[in-house]
This record gives C-alpha cells, structure tokens and sequence, in this order.
C-alpha cells in the first residue's frame, strides 16, 4: 500500500471517529432536551393550555374547529387534575378557567359539566374545593342543555351535598321530572326534597341513582363506596340510640351485645357490610372493626380518626 493510500485511511479514521463521537454528543444532548421538555410539560400542561382564555379569540382561531378544539381544551382539564389531584396538591386554580373555556367553546359537550362538577365541588384530595364553581359550571350547561336530565339530578346533587339547600335542590328536580325524557326518581327526589325527610334514605337513592346513570366505572365505583358507608352510618347511629334505650331503662350501659339482645333491643350480631361485626365500647359508642376497609364513613370511627378515603386515581379521559 503506497504512502499517499495509508495517508488517506487515517484521515477516514479519523473523520468516522470524530463524526461518531459528534453523533452520540448529539443524540446525548437530544435526549436531555426531550426529557426536560417533557417535565416542562407535565408542569404545565393547563398553563399551556390557557395562553390563550378567551373563548371568542379562539373561535377565530380555530377557523371553524370549535369542537375539536373544546375537546383538546377538556382533555387538558382533565390532564390538569388529574396531575394535581394525584400529586396530593391543593392548587386547582387553572380548573375553573379550563373547563369555563372547554364549554364556552362547545356548550354542548355534557361530560364537561358531569365530570368538570364533580372535579370542582369536593373539598381536597378529592377535588378543588370550589362548588361555587361548579354551581355555575351546572347552571350554564342546563342553560344551553335543558333538555338533559342528567345536568338538572347533577345540579339538585350539587345543592343537596354541598350547600344543604333542600328546597333549590327540591325545585332542580323537579324541573327535571318533568322533561320529556328522564329518570324515574326524579321526581321521588324532589318529593323527598321537599319535605326535608329521611335524610340517610335520600342520599341513598341519590347515590344509587348516580350508580345507575353511568357507565363510567371510577364513578360507578364511587357511589358503591358512598352506598357501604351510608349503611355503616345508618346503622351505628341506630345502634347508638339502641344503647341510649338501653341505659335509659337499665341506669346502665350494655356490657356486650348480647345485653342489648336479651333485652329485646336487636336479633343477632349487627354487622357491617362486609360482615364483620360492630364493637360496642366501654363508653356505650360503636366502632367498626375496620375502618379503613370502609371508604367515606364518618360514624363508627375511632377518636380522632378522619374519615377514610380511597386511593388516589387519575380521573376519567374519555368523551
């Protein structure tokens, strides 16, 4: 091989090391950015969402794709809570304004105001803490929707669990019984309502009818959780009585269940819905053996213990 030959083979050498090294630098530096772009992301989904906020400047933009966009603007809500709601933050500031843009844009996309309601009203973890929000979140989408009984039994929920307004929640029911498609405890609710009676039974058939008005699993699973601890409530505030009864005529506290038994007061050992049975305390209160296998009860629960609550989930992205 002449001199000029080995010359030029070590030039090739040379640029092929130099190029590879310049092509892992780079794919390097490549992967960092992408990484720090997508944290960026993450951090700031809704921030990025809400560059722009007024929903009369997009319509412009979207050149006709209001729809699409309201989707885009609703899965970003949904993002954004769904990364707050799981990081244990208390900051929801962005939600309202999101999902205000989302329905202005396309008033007609109902899971905005189910879901969006449900995001807002709860106090944290579970939510934002802001009904007011979402009363009017609701107002607005049976303003544009009156025909949709789901968004009068979703506003009549707001006012019955959140403000205790029995006779607003009584007239929102009942202007949904009367549509021409809608649900028949409707207007079973609006009775009850109305009357301010049978509080446990109520919020039973509330949840029972949220159950049954979708097929979104997370949801359907939360009223069955809210279904167990009603009955758990339900059922120590009776037993308490039960004992209060029972002292009354005895001057003296049970010492176990089956005093309350011989007297007359119960048959058999009360349970919880998982079939375990109630503690009667030294003090005359009922426990649950297990509270924490019990979501959302608020009876039953040792001193000092809060009320149980279920792992934190992303919330539903679909339509």
């Amino acid at each position: 091989m002449s001199a000029e030959s080995e010359v030029r083979m070590s030039v090739t050498r040379r640029v092929n090391l130099v190029a590879t090294a310049m092509l892992f630098l780079s794919m390097a530096g490549g992967m960092a950015t992408l990484h720090a772009i997508d944290h960026m992301r993450r951090v700031s989904v809704a921030q990025e969402a809400l560059y722009v906020r007024s929903s009369k400047v997009l319509r412009r933009m979207s050149l006709g794709y209001t729809g699409l966009l309201a989707d885009i603007y609703w899965t970003r809500a949904v993002q954004y809570f769904g990364e707050q709601h799981h990081s244990g933050s208390g900051d929801f500031r962005l939600l309202a304004p999101l999902l205000e843009v989302t329905t202005e844009l396309d008033p007609r996309l109902l899971p905005a105001y189910q879901f969006g309601a449900n995001f807002l009203a709860p106090k944290p973890p579970n939510g934002a803490g802001l009904p007011g929000a979402a009363l009017s979140l609701m107002k607005y989408g049976i303003e544009h929707n009156p025909d949709q009984w789901r968004l009068y039994y979703n506003l009549g929920f707001l006012y019955y669990t959140e403000f205790k307004d029995f006779a607003k929640a009584a007239d929102v029911f009942a202007q949904g019984a009367r549509l021409p498609v809608t649900n028949e405890f409707m207007s079973i609710l609006a009775a009850r309502m109305a009357q301010h009676a049978g509080e446990f039974d109520t919020a039973r058939m509330l949840w029972f009818t949220t159950y049954q008005s979708t097929k979104e699993a997370q949801i359907r699973q939360n009223a069955v959780d809210h279904l167990l601890a009603l009955q758990v409530d339900e059922d120590v505030t009776r037993l308490e009585q039960v004992v209060e009864k029972y002292r009354e005529q005895t001057g003296r506290l049970p010492a176990s269940m089956g005093d309350l038994e011989r007297a007359g007061f119960i048959h058999g050992t009360p349970a919880d819905p998982k079939g375990r049975p109630y503690k009667l305390m030294p003090d005359g209160r009922i426990e649950v053996q297990y509270p924490k296998s019990i979501y959302f009860i608020t009876k039953g629960l040792p001193p000092g213990e809060a009320t149980p609550q279920p792992p934190r989930e992303n919330p539903p992205t679909s339509k």
